[in-house]
């Protein structure tokens, strides 16, 4: 039965989608322009990220059964608006220095993985939040990522590669920060916080399907995934969220590392670690911050991407330690290393405190308790209307 009384989103929802696209629109008549020269390099990078954004987020989210429409369909509104604010961003933070901007593909590219970053820390407070929320968060989320990649690349000097990586760290803590600051107060286990057999296939289908340069460690992260279900499973049976969270945390592990991978074996050790540490994290992880910070994660962004990422921050420096002949470079390197970690740490969990905050406000119509992850508070079902 569709809950009753479900805060309409009329007055709040349209109004801000037509004010941004306008914003959005004259901005880019006055300061953005096409190049039509492209690399077909980046052309394939686009490809793949823009399946990634708008095919695999939404389908890596639908698990819940009550919540697949609003799961993929957020997504993409999320997707969407982020896509055109990153790009404005882009503009404002190089419009000093380079006037109006030339929109390629390589941007495209960048504009796509700030979505991604923003899908990531959206997938924390997935359930519990309308799309108003949704929009403004990832309005801020993408804002406070693009600035702090452009204060790595100005500051640090950090190569383009390098920074876009952290978009995984970068969006969990984000988004923990966030839900933690909202202190949405559901119970340990929400009545209709449970998956659906059918829609977690398609949720392990959009995993399976992001990434093919990271093959080795995601299938062994799978494998691991499976066999740590089995042994914390009571009864010895598998849990399907466990290994879509083990076959992604190995991609996301891997991709701070994969330049730097000398032998196969390395992406391997790696996937084995994150499918460990992902699925523990999913098991036992989640529903402790629940209980001890009240900080709810419905996607256990922090054990898929969060903890991963880290890992394959660190990796990447055990990697470039072993390669390196220098003490005093190694040290250096290091620090350094360490140092554009602990700045991106600081500017999510800062920033996520902050969006929290602005979030809570009573004016944005938060859904309530009986009414989260449930599709009928937000969309049209037809052949469940009343019939008079």
């Amino acid at each position: 039965m569709a809950p009753q009384y479900a805060p309409s989103l009329r007055s709040r929802l349209p109004p801000i989608a037509f004010l941004l696209e306008t914003v959005f629109i004259l901005f880019f008549v006055f300061y953005v322009d096409v190049s039509y020269v492209h690399s077909i390099r980046f052309y394939a990078e686009f490809q793949d990220v823009h399946v990634m954004v708008f095919m695999g987020f939404g389908f890596f989210s639908t698990f819940l059964v009550r919540y697949g429409f609003s799961s993929s369909g957020f997504s993409l509104l999320v997707a969407a608006m982020a896509v055109q604010w990153a790009i404005v961003v882009q503009t404002l933070l190089h419009l000093p220095y380079l006037g109006r901007m030339r929109l390629t593909i390589e941007s495209l590219v960048f504009a796509e993985m700030s979505a991604a970053s923003s899908l990531i820390a959206m997938g924390v407070v997935l359930g519990k939040t309308n799309p108003v929320h949704l929009l403004l968060m990832s309005l801020m989320e993408v804002a406070g990522f693009t600035l702090n990649h452009w204060l790595l690349q100005t500051l640090l000097k950090v190569k383009l590669q390098h920074s876009l990586m952290l978009l995984h760290i970068y969006g969990a803590f984000f988004g923990i920060m966030t839900s933690w600051t909202l202190g949405k107060g559901i119970e340990p286990r929400h009545e209709k916080e449970k998956s659906d057999r059918k829609m977690a296939l398609f949720s392990l289908f959009a995993q399976i399907n992001i990434i093919c340069s990271t093959y080795l460690s995601m299938a062994v992260s799978a494998v691991t995934a499976i066999a740590i279900s089995v042994l914390s499973n009571p009864r010895g049976k598998i849990n399907m969220l466990h290994v879509q969270s083990g076959i992604l945390a190995g991609g996301v592990a891997v991709g701070a590392t994969m330049s730097t991978f000398p032998l196969p074996w390395v992406a391997m050790a790696v996937g084995l670690s994150a499918g460990i540490m992902s699925t523990l994290g999913s098991i036992y992880i989640k529903p402790l911050m629940q209980i001890v910070f009240k900080c709810h994660d419905t996607c256990s962004i922090l054990s898929v991407y969060g903890i991963p990422g880290i890992l394959g921050w660190f990796v990447r420096l055990f990697l470039q330690l072993a390669n390196s002949d220098s003490t005093t470079v190694a040290v250096r390197f290091a620090a350094y290393h360490i140092t554009i970690l602990l700045i991106t740490l600081a500017s999510s969990v800062t920033l996520g405190v902050i969006t929290g905050v602005i979030l809570k406000l009573k004016i944005w119509r938060p859904p309530q308790d009986r009414k989260c992850y449930d599709d009928q508070a937000f969309w049209e079902f037809p052949h469940l209307a009343e019939r008079k």
